[in-house]
C-alpha cells in the first residue's frame, strides 16, 4: 500500500480488458506483477475464462459501478470504446467522465490509449502532440472533447497519461483494420485487402508495443507532466505494402494476391448499413500519409518499445488463427 492513501502501487483497474488494447494491457501489467481489477457485466463467467484478474460486476456507463472498481488502484486504464464504430455520441464521453470521477475519487492515474481521430488533413503527414486538431469527422470532434475534459481533469489534479498510436494488431485485437479488412481471420491466407493506394504511407502499432509502452510511462511517476501525451512511431508502411509482404512471409506465400478494398461498395450501402456510414466516414485515414513524431518519447523512455515486423504478424496471424 502506499502510505497515508490505500492505495495499492501495484494495483491497476483495466475498464476493457476483454478488448484489444484493454486486453493487452491487462496482460503486460499481470506479467509485471501488478494485481489487475477487471470491471464486466459478467464478472462471473470472466472469473472462470481469465481466472487471473480480479472482477467486479459492473458496466463502464455506470459512475457508481466504476468508483467502485477503482477503490484501492493507483490506476485506471481507459480502454473502453463502442464496438462497431458505433453509438460514440451516446457512450464515449459519458464513460471518459466516470473514469475521471473514479480518478478523482481515489487518486488514481488515467493512463489513455489515443487514436488519430482527433487530426484532419491539416495535420498530416507528420503528427506531433502539439500538431494542431482540425478532425472531420464526428468521432474525430468527440476524441477533441474526451481529450480537452482529460486535460482540464488534468489542471484539477488528476495525473494524465495519453499514448497514441497507428492502426492496432495483434493476438487478441480482433475489431481493427487488420483482422476484418487486410485478412480474414479463422481462414488461410490467400490474399490482403489494402485499404489504402499502393505508394501512401500508413501507420500500424503492435498492440504488446503499446503495452509496453505504456506501462514504462505510468512508472515514470511524477517524472511526468500532469497531462502527458505522447506518440508512437510504430509501423511505419511507407509504402502501403510492407504490411502485405510482411503477411505473405508470415503465411508461406511468395504469390499472395493482394486486392483494392471495395471502399465502392462501402459508400453505395452507408445510407442503409451503420457500420458502414461510420467506416466511410473515416476513409480519410487511408488516403493521406500518416507518420507519428516519437521524439518526445524517445527523450523520455530512451526508446520505443519495438517487436520486429516479421515476429509481430506472425503472432498474429497465429492468434486469429489464419496459419
Amino acid at each position: 500500500m502506499t502510505k497515508g492513501t490505500g492505495k495499492c502501487a501495484r494495483s491497476v483497474l483495466v475498464l476493457g480488458a476483454t478488448g484489444g488494447i484493454g486486453g493487452a494491457l491487462a496482460r503486460r501489467f499481470k506479467a509485471g506483477g501488478y494485481e489487475v481489477v477487471a470491471l464486466h457485466r459478467r464478472a462471473e463467467e470472466m472469473m472462470t475464462r481469465l481466472p487471473d484478474y480480479r472482477w467486479v460486476h459492473g458496466d463502464a456507463m455506470d459512475r457508481h459501478a466504476v468508483i467502485a472498481a477503482a477503490q484501492g488502484v493507483s490506476a485506471i486504464v481507459h480502454g473502453v470504446n463502442p464496438p462497431g464504430y458505433q453509438r460514440w455520441g451516446e457512450l464515449v464521453l459519458p464513460m471518459i467522465d466516470h473514469t475521471i470521477a473514479a480518478a478523482r475519487a481515489v487518486g488514481a492515474t488515467i493512463l489513455m490509449p489515443g487514436t488519430l481521430y482527433n487530426y484532419g488533413p491539416d495535420a498530416f503527414p507528420l503528427l506531433k502532440e502539439t500538431s494542431p486538431q482540425n478532425p472531420c469527422s464526428i468521432k474525430g470532434a468527440i476524441r477533441v472533447e474526451l481529450e480537452q475534459r482529460l486535460e482540464q481533469a488534468a489542471k484539477e489534479g488528476v495525473r494524465v497519461i495519453l499514448v497514441r498510436a497507428g492502426d492496432f494488431f495483434g493476438p487478441g485485437a480482433g475489431n481493427n483494420w487488420f483482422a476484418q479488412g487486410l485478412i480474414k481471420p479463422g481462414k488461410p491466407v490467400r490474399a490482403v485487402t489494402l485499404p489504402g493506394r499502393p505508394g501512401l504511407g500508413h501507420s500500424w502499432a503492435y498492440l504488446p508495443d503499446v503495452a509496453e509502452t505504456c506501462v514504462r510511462l505510468l512508472e515514470k511517476g511524477e517524472a511526468l507532466p500532469p497531462f502527458a501525451r505522447f506518440h508512437m512511431r510504430g509501423v511505419y508502411d511507407a509504402d502501403g505494402l510492407t504490411m502485405a509482404r510482411a503477411i505473405a512471409e508470415a503465411a508461406g506465400q511468395n504469390r499472395l494476391k493482394i486486392r483494392r478494398f471495395a471502399w465502392w461498395l462501402v459508400t453505395a450501402l452507408a445510407p442503409f448499413v451503420t457500420l458502414f456510414r461510420e467506416v466511410k466516414e473515416m476513409r480519410y485515414l487511408w488516403q493521406e500519409d500518416i507518420r507519428l513524431d516519437n521524439s518526445l518519447l524517445v527523450t523520455t523512455l530512451g526508446q520505443e518499445p519495438n517487436t520486429p515486423l516479421p515476429q509481430a504478424v506472425l503472432a498474429t496471424l497465429t492468434s486469429l488463427k489464419c496459419l
